[in-house]
């Protein structure tokens, strides 16, 4: 088996398609046909389930997939390190909670590497603001170098073995109590701290983790509380729209971006007097033993260098 041939599977496994992996893998489907049959051959295992549909992986293809992302990604890391004979396009995922922080950090990220070299850095990146599984799920299968969640009191332990059973490591980044966040002409909003029960008539906004999904997936701090009326979304766009829309809260870290939410929403200090010390974690997780890219390094930085302003 060769490095080549593992570009290859992992190409076809997300494109979907022979023909169209041909295509931007700049290979006959022939050729590419025959290095993955040769695979199978060696390991007498088959990758694919192919139909008319199109193509899937087989249970043993999930398998290999992520040990090929993670071989391949290691190369491109040593690559993009040591090989100073020839350029290569930089390339790097991360998968987030819905923090507008993670997307100020990416978008520092971007203008770092457009400012190399006359701004002829070539890249490929990926951001995906996503559920908490699709994150753990994302960087256990390579997918992404690194993901950003958040622990509490109520998940640290349930994921903490999630994150052992995938062989994950979590890293700390900053620790912040509970803040409401809602739209700045809210009947509330010149409160200088709120508690549940000042909110109890208004909707509770939370990011939908999929009804399959274990309860602690929930992204929200004090998620486990009972709340009276509960609107569950998909993406902080809408949230905006409904905090002002609805007079709707949601509870946040206070880490707010400005630049990128619009000053049209204010952060309020949260008080639970059940639970005083409320307070979550966010840190990022990556796979253990694996090598940062030169951009998940930057990206990183530029991710500390901003909550360490705020």
């Amino acid at each position: 088996m060769t490095l080549q041939q593992l570009k290859y599977i992992i190409g076809i496994s997300e494109i979907g398609s022979f023909n169209k992996a041909a295509e931007q893998l700049y290979v006959s489907q022939p050729s590419l046909t025959a290095a993955i049959k040769d695979v199978e051959n060696e390991f007498n295992i088959m990758l694919f389930n192919r139909s008319s549909k199109g193509i899937t992986l087989t249970t043993e293809g999930k398998e290999f997939i992520q040990y090929a992302r993670q071989i391949y990604a290691q190369y491109d890391n040593l690559l993009d390190r040591f090989d100073t004979s020839k350029k290569h396009k930089k390339k790097f995922a991360v998968s987030c909670q819905h923090y507008s922080f993670c997307v100020k950090a990416f978008i520092n990220l971007v203008k770092k590497l457009n400012k190399k070299e006359g701004g002829m850095e070539e890249y490929e990146l990926a951001i995906n603001e996503t559920r908490t599984l699709t994150i753990i799920e994302d960087v256990s299968t390579m997918r992404s170098e690194i993901g950003i969640l958040n622990l509490s009191d109520f998940n640290r332990s349930a994921l903490k073995k999630v994150f052992k059973a995938n062989d994950l490591k979590f890293e700390p980044l900053v620790s912040c109590k509970a803040f409401v966040y809602l739209w700045k002409k809210h009947p509330l909003a010149k409160c200088e701290s709120l508690t549940f029960k000042n909110l109890k008539d208004y909707p509770c906004l939370m990011f939908d983790q999929n009804a399959s999904s274990s309860f602690y997936y929930a992204e929200e701090i004090l998620a486990e509380k009972d709340y009276s009326k509960i609107i569950r979304t998909t993406d902080r766009a809408t949230n905006l729209n409904l905090m002002k829309g609805l007079n709707a809260y949601c509870l946040c870290s206070g880490i707010i971006s400005n630049e990128l939410n619009g000053n049209d929403f204010i952060a309020i200090p949260f008080i639970d007097k059940e639970n005083t010390t409320a307070c979550q974690e966010i840190g990022y997780i990556t796979k253990n033993n694996v090598l940062l890219s030169s951009a998940g390094e930057a990206y990183l930085e530029e991710l500390k260098k901003y909550l360490q302003q705020d």
